[in-house]
């Protein structure tokens, strides 16, 4: 199986996950910034990190998932400030899953990701606060080691090699 794991990630976040994701697969397999990426194509499986921007993936990674061809096999993960399973986050996962939808998008995967203090400094002072800023303490450390092992977890479940 010829793999592509392509992350964006502004402050490491998103690309320890990508990390994880692979150092767990095997066969022939290319770990890429977003914008040091490769076209999708010809790949039999693509595993795209993001950060959220705005409730939706980070424009970066919008214009990549764009590329992702019919049924392709496509693994979707995402950190960000919001609590997993909010509706900041859910929304923004759906955006992405709308982006690719040309792709067969096997599973997706989101969590916390620590919030670098000059975002924090930043939305702090807006009015109204972003919906996620609330969520950020809680994201403190994350993603951890458990966040990284969940990532592969999924993986694993699918059992792609």
């Amino acid at each position: 199986m010829k793999s592509l794991i392509v992350y964006s990630s502004k402050s490491g976040n998103t690309k320890k996950l990508a990390e994880a994701v692979y150092n767990h697969l095997t066969g022939e397999k290319e770990l890429c910034a977003v914008g040091d990426a490769p076209d999708p194509a010809g790949y039999d499986f693509v595993a795209m990190g993001f950060w959220l921007q705005g409730g939706q993936p980070d424009p970066a990674s919008q214009e990549f998932l764009a590329k992702i061809e019919e049924g392709q096999r496509l693994y979707l993960f995402a950190t960000h400030g919001a609590a997993t399973g909010s509706p900041h986050a859910v929304n923004a996962m759906n955006s992405a899953k709308a982006i690719a939808a040309k792709g067969h998008i096997i599973a997706t995967f989101s969590c916390l990701g620590q919030v670098p203090e000059k975002v924090l400094e930043m939305a702090s002072r807006k009015d109204p606060q972003p919906p996620w800023f609330a969520d950020a303490p809680a994201a403190v450390g994350h993603p951890d080691e458990k966040d990284m092992e969940n990532v592969v977890r999924l993986l694993e479940e699918l059992d792609l090699p």
